[in-house]
């Protein structure tokens, strides 16, 4: 039996607990590793709380609204994680399925934010 797949708020959910379990290792080392590591935090759980507040939006320009913020946040993630690569804080291939999923993220949600601006 094929599973189906994720919806785009139990993607985001599965995206921050990744980002919280990267966060708590990253915190346990002082210095830049726990800075960046909440700026990351914040963003990378603001995306799926973006969805879950566009899911229950009063409106059409709402709900566009808070999906834009979640894209936003989304692109700021994938920010934080080129910067712990390219500072050598955690290594490319460990961060490499949390990147390309972000990326992914960035594209549905820029997706959702076109297709509801132009209906």
């Amino acid at each position: 039996m094929e599973s189906q797949p994720l919806g785009i708020q139990e993607r985001t959910f599965a995206f921050a607990i990744r980002v919280v379990g990267l966060c708590d290792s990253l915190n346990s080392e002082p210095g830049v590793s726990r800075t960046l590591s909440n700026q990351l935090l914040r963003s990378g759980t603001s995306i799926g709380a973006n969805v879950e507040e566009a899911h229950g939006s009063q409106s059409k320009a709402d709900f566009t609204a808070k999906m834009y913020i979640a894209c936003k946040e989304a692109r700021e993630s994938l920010y934080w994680l080129r910067l712990l690569i390219a500072t050598n804080v955690v290594s490319k291939s460990k961060l490499q399925p949390l990147t390309d999923e972000a990326n992914e993220l960035v594209a549905i949600l820029t997706t959702i934010v076109k297709k509801t601006k132009s209906s």
